[in-house]
């Protein structure tokens, strides 16, 4: 080639500026993009979202480097938490604070930029796809940090180039090779109230030859759960600390019975005052709001985790035109969730308290309610990641350019068992509850004196163990839920298992056609055969339905596909006045899958730098989504929604006596029926009901994006260390996959008057709470997003008192617009600023760094937000109307900062001390009723709480 590595480091330089997304911590160091050459031999590179080589880095695309001195820079401990905290950035996907989700993704770490939904950014590791979830989302928890190199975030559309999912973003997380020597790491913090511990250990050891080389990495990370009754926002229900009791449930652990306990004899829920005998009716007491039970109590706000993993990579010299790579990883991810004991309600599973149990204080079948708080239920996800990537690679010349080419294969398995443990069989909690007596022994023993049942824990050989839900929680006596027999007997523990494989097979060649006046005219060419396959079943409680926990069904499905591309750069003009640099790149990929058929898609790209100091690129590209295996062939599910009845007349901006609910006969006065059917008194309220979502459609068909980009780069070479990035993007996303949420359905049926989306809503005909209600998945409607990426940095010259460098980096969202479904009439609804759609995101981040002393100080700034009120005494935009004319009141926040600082100092025998603080001014958000992101009154992007760290790096 004809460029000299002078040049080449100046384009490196510029160009790692050039993304327009945040790095958090220093700001960005020369970094190449992912070398497919050997460290000495620099002249050609790999920069993500193309694919062929180059001398330049700088492509029409911003692309973000994160490298590792970056990622050592700052207290994450994971590659989830470092990408989130870009300003790209959206909405964590099922964050830790959602410990009441379930599922085969919960437990997993993943990243969505743009908020455009985690399954629209494209993970790679080493350019090849990290494998998925049969829903199409890629954990980013099957990498462990200490096998980084860098990471290259591209935030523009890439499917011409890597094919579908490629909308939003591409990740590539480059591992590290030739490691000649070793290293150690060990990294301990918590949080200031003593709690959330994580400890990280790590160690990497390599060794290079002239023909190849071989490393090895091994991690064991742990993180300690934090509690909800540890956070002020979290401890006192489901409306912060200003509203204690807000949510807490009827169904309680003192447990209640509906009998003749009130006034004068009158019916209501019945408490046992505690002491007195349980079999006389003269020993309960009106059940009181003081006896509802706080769930939070027993509920994490954020789960634990627990990862180990190996990493081995290795590369040797066939021949000297022929390389032999090969890498393999295996990662065990453990993750802990733990919600409260079940409220379990007679009434809702028919199964009362028999007229002939020994507990019964009546002579007549009792309706009861008892929240199950001895036994809470948890659940532990195992995932096991095995990863093996092989390949050759070589180079050759064909009239006098040369040629690299490269064939490989990769198999990516993920195994995940999930471990329940706390919901009820209903059958043994129907033998339980049924007939029981008192033996000759003293105990309380299930049948009849005549049919006499064995006591013991086995279900199936006819054992059984009586109990007694009216018996409050710590209260001694037969029949107590806190017998180990008894929860052995009523509680088994449940096993979901999964697997999803993803195999593909590539092979690419990339050269100079000839050479143009302006350069070489590169090309590259490639295919691809792919095949997904995936089943989760749940255990076979959850299919039948018989217990306390979620129904679901099985699913199992696979597709394939054959892909091709073609991509060439175009060289025009160059060292001409105002076009020191002007060329054009041209990408087409066609996939061909086996369940939907086919699909093209193209890139147009633009370079032009009309001085020598700036860059102006922009980027035209299609983009698409197939639809993943869950998606396709998934079973249905069941939830306990949290919703707000647009008929309750309780909630705030409600439509109550409107035609829509009079015609499903609510009345007026109707205030919406919570858990354990007690009025809501916080919105959105839980249902005590199941509601069903049929989350898979084989007819769907793909989504279809269109991206677009437009920005500049200027270094000015006056003013040495300086660097500036302006981009532009908009993406919209049409014939998008998406499910119904029950609140959209119920939006539609009463506020919008769909007769149509009406259907699937059942009410109970007396109390017209909503029993039943379901919601799909479909292609339906559109996304669009557009915004601007600022990025300034500024290395200033080196002082006495040490150097300084100053990066701030801001993602402004001007538009984020949604349209529900396909019809021209429909109204388009705005999103910028509401929950976890921020206007703004900004880092702002200064490093200092004198001999063998450093510091980083970061802040990161995110702007205000709105949500729907929910309560009439927090709304200060009570008369606010939505776009489509209805009432939609609104509350806002201020915006909210978090600053981060670390402190180091490199020892003389090539160790590194560091300590720092994430969060350090103990900032906390404010209350959001509606629970954004997370189980409780708090978003679950933020920080919980000031974290301090310790870490040490050995280097031998």
């Amino acid at each position: 080639m004809s460029l000299i590595k002078k040049d080449l480091t100046k384009a490196v330089r510029l160009a790692l500026y050039a993304g327009a997304a945040a790095v958090v911590g220093l700001p960005a160091a020369p970094a190449f993009a992912q070398d497919e050459g050997s460290s000495e031999n620099l002249e050609t590179i790999v920069v993500t979202g193309s694919r062929i080589r180059r001398a330049d880095i700088e492509t029409a695309q911003p692309v973000l480097v994160i490298d590792r001195a970056q990622i050592e820079n700052q207290g994450f401990t994971s590659v989830a938490d470092i990408l989130q905290n870009l300003p790209s950035a959206g909405s964590p996907a099922i964050s830790r604070s959602q410990v009441l989700a379930s599922g085969e993704n919960v437990g997993g770490y993943y990243i969505d930029i743009r908020n455009l939904g985690t399954n629209r950014t494209l993970v790679l590791v080493d350019g090849k796809r990290l494998g998925a979830t049969t829903d199409g989302l890629q954990d980013l928890g099957q990498i462990p940090t200490s096998v980084i190199e860098r990471i290259e975030v591209l935030t523009d559309g890439a499917s011409s180039v890597y094919g579908s999912d490629a909308i939003a973003a591409v990740v590539n997380i480059i591992t590290r090779s030739r490691f000649e020597g070793a290293e150690a790491n060990v990294y301990v913090g918590q949080y200031d109230e003593d709690d959330g511990e994580r400890k990280v250990y790590d160690f990497t050891i390599g060794s290079t030859s002239e023909r190849g080389s071989v490393t090895m990495s091994v991690q064991y990370s742990d993180e300690d759960p934090v509690w909800a009754r540890d956070r002020e926002f979290s401890a006192y229900g489901n409306a912060g600390p200003e509203f204690p009791g807000s949510g807490w449930s009827a169904v309680s652990q003192n447990g209640s019975w509906f009998g003749p306990c009130g006034a004068n004899g009158a019916n209501t829920w019945c408490t046992l005052i505690r002491g007195r005998d349980p079999l006389l009716i003269s020993s309960y007491r009106p059940h009181v709001a003081a006896d509802n039970a706080n769930s939070n109590l027993q509920m994490m706000n954020q789960t634990g985790v627990e990862r180990r993993s190996v990493f081995v990579s290795g590369q040797y010299d066939v021949f000297d035109n022929v390389k032999f790579r090969a890498d393999v990883l295996y990662n065990e991810r453990s993750t802990l969730q733990q919600v409260a004991g079940y409220p379990f309600q007679s009434a809702v599973f028919g199964i009362p308290m028999s007229a002939d149990s020994v507990f019964n204080p009546t002579n007549s079948a009792v309706t009861f309610r008892r929240r199950l708080w001895e036994v809470p239920r948890t659940t532990r996800s195992v995932l096991d990641t095995y990863r093996i990537t092989t390949g050759f690679e070589g180079f050759f010349e064909l009239f006098g350019n040369e040629w690299n080419w490269d064939v490989g294969a990769n198999i990516n398995r993920n195994d995940i068992t999930k471990f329940g443990f706390g919901d009820a069989s209903t059958r043994a909690m129907e033998a339980a509850l049924g007939p029981s007596f008192i033996n000759g022994l003293g105990q309380a023993q299930c049948g009849t004196p005549d049919n006499p049942l064995p006591l013991g824990s086995n279900l199936a050989s006819g054992e059984c163990v009586p109990f007694n839900p009216l018996l409050p929680f710590g209260e001694p006596g037969l029949g107590s839920l806190s017998d180990p027999l008894l929860q052995s007997f009523l509680f088994p523990e449940t096993h979901d298992t999964g697997r999803t494989t993803s195999t593909s097979y590539t092979a690419n060649l990339a050269g100079t056609i000839f050479a143009l006046p302006a350069g070489d005219l590169g090309i590259a060419v490639g295919v691809e055969h792919r095949r997904e396959d995936g089943k989760f079943v749940p255990d076979p409680l959850a299919v039948s339905g018989d217990y306390t926990g979620l129904p679901a069904t099985p699913t199992d499905g696979g597709y394939d596909l054959d892909e091709a591309y073609v991509e060439i750069e175009i060289p025009l003009l160059k060292d001409l006045p105002f076009a020191r640099q002007l060329s054009i790149n041209v990408a087409s990929r066609y996939s061909d899958y086996s369940n939907f058929g086919d699909t093209t898609n193209n890139k147009f790209g633009l370079q032009w730098r009309p001085i020598e100091d700036l860059l102006v690129r922009g980027t035209y590209a299609d983009g698409f989504r197939a639809p993943a295996i869950g998606d396709l062939y998934a079973g249905v599910n069941g939830t306990f929604a949290f919703y707000t009845d647009p008929c309750g007349s309780g909630s705030f901006g409600n439509v109550a006596g409107s035609a829509p609910c009079t015609a499903a006969g609510v009345p007026a006065s109707y205030v919406q029926l919570g858990q354990g059917g007690v009025p809501c008194t916080a919105y959105p309220c839980q249902t005590g009901f199941q509601f069903i979502s049929a989350s898979s459609n084989p007819d769907l068909t793909p989504e279809i994006a269109e991206t677009k980009t437009l920005g500049l780069v200027y270094s000015p070479s006056y003013f040495e260390g300086f660097n500036i990035a302006l981009d532009w993007w908009k993406v919209r996303i049409d014939n998008t996959i998406a499910a119904d949420s029950f609140q959209d359905v119920l939006d539609d049926c009463y506020r919008f008057g769909i007769a149509s989306r009406c259907s699937s809503i059942v009410r109970d005909p007396v109390t017209h709470v909503i029993t039943t209600m379901r919601s799909g998945l479909t292609n339906k409607g559109y996304v669009e997003t557009e915004g601007y990426d600022l990025g300034i940095s500024y290395r200033l010259p080196e002082f006495s008192f040490g150097r300084f460098a100053i990066r701030w980096d801001t993602t402004y969202t001007s538009k984020y617009d949604a349209k529900e479904d396909n019809a021209d009439d429909t109204t388009v609804f705005g999103y910028v600023g509401s929950t976890g759609t921020f206007r703004t995101r900004s880092n702002l981040s200064l490093d200092w760094t004198l001999g063998a002393f450093g510091a980083t100080w970061t802040t990161r700034y995110f702007s205000g937000m709105y949500e729907s009120c929910v309560r009439a005494t927090h709304c200060d935009d009570p008369d606010h109307i939505a776009v489509d004319g209805s009432p939609d009141p609104l509350r806002h926040v201020g915006s909210n900062s978090f600053h981060d600082v670390q402190l180091r100092w490199r020892a003389p025998w090539d160790g590194t001390f560091s300590v720092g603080a994430n969060n350090v001014g103990g900032h906390f958000g404010p209350i959001m009723f509606t629970a954004p992101n997370s189980q409780f009154p708090y978003y679950g992007g933020f920080e919980i709480g000031r974290f301090y760290y310790a870490k040490y790096t050995q280097r031998f």
